[in-house]
């Protein structure tokens, strides 16, 4: 990175230093991503009762704005040596952008051997994924400008590095806002799962149905189960478990099963409706087939 901001300058290259930018973002990334990491393996304690799993939530997070504000930055200095375009030494930003992707491509391959389903670890992956594509796009535009004199090519390298940025911390930022708005995992349709736990034999209703992420890779399942007069709660709440995480892949649940009143029985009513269940129930109420016999 010191190499490339050194280069940049004498070379006149705003590809380079934007490279060397989002280079420094990749070992924040890291930094970040270790440190997180360690936070989040400490056990549960106080009031802490998931413990700090979120850590790296925050850390992803904290990695995706960064990329974004660097990104709008690159994109005013680009636009604006579009304009006016500064000499450019094509030679040294082709050398310095080969010895970029070598170094690259090999931390590329290191951590493509992580295990990614962290969204902090994935974090990281993309910002060194990202800035191996910005250096072949920063040795293109060198090739570029040494064989042409076209300086603007490297103006136009950097929006491509900067439009990597801008994915790439988009991505983040939109992945763990789900995370800290407690939203079901991507590809988990909380509906769904209401519909088929209230499929399960013997179940009259299913309702205050959550399911959200701790933290990447570790969702969560909450829920109401009413089950038929005389039923048994305990097998029910086996079966229940057993469907989510065969189908789900969620390991971790908190299922309430209670016997469900007479009034209940009646087709046609809700959560709202017995409030000796349930205060303030939530969400959708997921009728089974308890309800009508």
């Amino acid at each position: 990175m010191a190499a490339e901001v050194a280069v940049g300058v004498v070379a006149g290259s705003l590809a380079l230093v934007t490279d060397a930018g989002h280079m420094l973002t990749d070992a924040i990334a890291i930094m970040l991503a270790l440190v997180a990491m360690r936070i989040a393996a400490r056990p549960p304690q106080g009031g802490f009762t998931y413990g700090l799993k979120r850590a790296e939530i925050i850390s992803a997070q904290i990695n995706g704005i960064t990329l974004l504000l660097l990104s709008a930055y690159f994109v005013y200095e680009a636009a604006r040596r579009l304009i006016s375009p500064p000499e450019v030494e094509g030679v040294y930003v082709v050398v310095t952008g080969l010895a970029g992707i070598a170094v690259n491509i090999a931390a590329t391959w290191l951590l493509a051997r992580a295990n990614r389903a962290s969204l902090n670890v994935e974090g990281a992956f993309q910002h060194i994924l990202n800035d191996l594509y910005a250096f072949i796009a920063t040795t293109v535009a060198g090739l570029i400008v040494w064989l042409t004199g076209w300086a603007r090519a490297d103006a136009v390298a950097a929006l491509v590095v900067a439009g990597l940025m801008l994915k790439a911390g988009w991505g983040l930022v939109r992945a763990s806002a789900r995370v800290f708005m407690e939203a079901a995992p991507a590809g988990v349709n909380p509906a769904e799962i209401g519909r088929r736990t209230a499929a399960l034999d013997t179940v009259v209703e299913v309702h205050d149905l959550h399911v959200w992420e701790v933290t990447s890779g570790y969702p969560a399942l909450s829920a109401h189960i009413l089950v038929a007069p005389g039923a048994d709660c305990h097998a029910v709440r086996l079966a229940a478990e057993r469907l989510v995480r065969e189908e789900y892949g969620i390991e971790h649940t908190t299922l309430q099963v209670d016997h469900a009143s007479p009034d209940v029985l009646a087709i046609g009513r809700t959560a709202d409706t017995h409030p000796e269940h349930c205060a303030d129930p939530h969400g959708q109420a997921h009728l089974g087939k308890g309800a009508s016999e």
